[in-house]
C-alpha cells in the first residue's frame, strides 16, 4: 500500500503544509519521489470523486510521480484506468500503479524515453491493445536545468530541453490523434515562467511558452473535430524535479516567493486537470488555468 502523510487530515490547511524544506540533491532528472523529505502530498483524502471520468482511458506522461501521479490518483477517483509513460523510474511508477489500483482503477505501466517518437506510437499501440480506446491525453513530461547565463546552455542541453518538453507533444498527439473521438480532451502542463520568465531557466521556459502556444493553435484546428485542448500552468510545486534540479539551497527556500509563502503540493493540481478531462468543461479549449500560489500572470 503507498504509504500515508502527517499533512493528510480533515482539518487540511494551506499553513500545514511545508513553508520550507531540508535541503537536499539528487543527481538525476527527472527525480526519484520516494526518496525526497518530506515526500510529496499526491492524494486529498477528502476528495470524493463523482464519476465524471467513468470508464475513460487517459495516458499521462510523466506520470509516475509529482503532478502526474497525482493526475492519475484523482482521475482514478473519478473512474478512469490510466497508462502512465515514465523514463526510469521504476519503483514510483509502481507506487502510484498501486495508488490508481487501491482506487479501483486499471493502470499499465510504459516506460520509454519520450524524446523518440516510436515510444509515442508504441504508447498508443499498447493503450488500445490494453482498454480498446483512448479518451484523455495529458502531456506532463518535463526536464528543467538552471543556468545563469544563457552561454552556459550547451547546445546538447537546449536539445534535450527541446527534445523532452515540447517534442513529445507533437509526437503524443500525431499517434494518439486518429483515435481520439468527439468529447476527448488533451492537456498540457505548462508554466508560470511561460508568463512570467525565469533569469535561470531561459531555455525551460521557452519550452513552456512553446506548450502554450501548441494549446491554443491546436486547439483552433481540433475544435470541428469536437477534442478540447486546454493546459494548467502550474507555480512552484514540490516534485522530483525540483531536487534533481535546484541546488539544496534553492530546495531549503522553494517556493517561499509567492504569495502564500509556499510552494504547491501536487493534489493541489489534480482537480484542475480532472475538471479539463471532464465534460464539466465542455465549452473550455485553448485556455491556460494558473494553479500557482496567488501570483498574477498576463494572459
Amino acid at each position: 500500500m503507498y504509504p500515508s502523510y502527517p499533512y493528510y487530515s480533515s482539518q487540511f490547511t494551506c499553513e500545514q503544509s511545508p513553508l520550507s524544506f531540508p535541503p537536499q540533491k539528487q543527481n538525476r532528472q527527472p527525480g526519484i519521489e520516494s526518496i525526497m523529505v518530506p515526500r510529496p502530498i499526491f492524494d486529498n483524502p477528502n476528495y470524493v470523486g463523482s464519476g465524471k471520468l467513468q470508464d475513460k482511458v487517459a495516458i499521462i506522461t510523466g506520470g509516475d510521480s509529482g503532478i502526474g501521479r497525482a493526475v492519475a490518483v484523482g482521475f482514478a477517483k473519478e473512474g478512469a484506468n490510466v497508462v502512465i509513460v515514465y523514463l526510469y523510474e521504476d519503483s514510483d511508477a509502481e507506487e502510484t500503479k498501486q495508488a490508481v489500483e487501491s482506487y479501483g482503477g486499471r493502470c499499465l505501466l510504459i516506460r520509454g524515453d519520450l524524446r523518440h517518437e516510436a515510444v509515442s506510437i508504441q504508447t498508443v499501440q499498447h493503450t488500445l491493445a490494453a482498454f480498446g480506446k483512448i479518451d484523455i491525453l495529458v502531456l506532463n513530461q518535463a526536464v528543467q536545468f538552471p543556468q545563469n547565463c544563457i552561454t552556459n546552455i550547451s547546445t546538447e542541453q537546449l536539445l534535450n530541453t527541446y527534445q523532452t518538453n515540447i517534442f513529445p507533444h507533437f509526437f503524443m498527439t500525431k499517434a494518439a490523434l486518429p483515435f481520439l473521438a468527439p468529447g476527448s480532451a488533451i492537456i498540457s502542463t505548462a508554466s508560470i515562467t511561460a508568463y512570467q520568465g525565469n533569469k535561470e531557466l531561459v531555455d525551460y521556459s521557452s519550452t513552456k511558452g512553446a506548450v502554450v502556444s501548441f494549446t491554443r493553435s491546436l486547439s483552433l484546428q481540433l475544435a470541428d473535430k469536437c477534442i478540447r485542448v486546454n493546459a494548467v500552468a502550474p507555480g512552484p510545486i514540490w516534485t522530483p524535479l525540483i531536487v534533481s534540479s535546484y541546488s539544496e539551497q534553492e530546495v531549503a527556500t522553494f517556493g517561499l516567493n509567492t504569495p502564500m509563502k509556499r510552494a504547491g503540493q501536487p493534489f493541489e493540481l489534480a482537480p484542475t486537470y480532472i475538471y479539463l478531462a471532464s465534460d464539466d468543461s465542455k465549452y473550455v479549449s485553448g485556455q491556460v488555468l494558473h494553479v500557482n500560489g496567488g501570483s498574477i500572470t498576463e494572459t
